[in-house]
């Protein structure tokens, strides 16, 4: 991971508590065109599944730039809502559903690995 993501996460959500070792792992992320184990690329419109007790559902990314900022949104296919990717560390991710904010841009700060989501939205 790049060190932007870090800033790409940490600032997009200052009011996101901070994983704890109870925190249960309700799904994960995962790049649907590198493969369940490859990387997600950040990038405007890259395939990524979210994996929930057995069950997926497809959706691709959005990628916003506000400042030195970036901010990575997850879109379930068929839907009008978006998820910020809320940083956990580095492994693992809150999805909150929250407006976008910034400029769209086509390529964010590098490569994230798959992801455990820590607080799975009712899809």
């Amino acid at each position: 991971m790049k060190r932007g993501t870090i800033i790409l996460f940490t600032a997009a959500l200052v009011f996101c508590t901070r994983a704890h070792a109870d925190d249960a792992v309700c799904g994960t992320l995962e790049s649907a065109t590198n493969g369940q184990d490859g990387m997600i690329a950040l990038r405007e419109g890259e395939s990524v599944n979210f994996w929930r007790g057995g069950t997926v559902r497809h959706g691709a990314l959005h990628v916003y730039k506000d400042g030195e900022v970036y901010r990575v949104y997850w879109q379930p296919e068929g839907s009008g809502n978006v998820y910020v990717l809320a940083n956990e560390g580095t492994t693992s991710v809150r999805l909150i559903l929250t407006p976008t904010r910034g400029t769209k841009v086509e390529t964010g700060p590098g490569s994230l690995p798959k992801q455990n989501v820590l607080s799975c939205p009712d899809l």
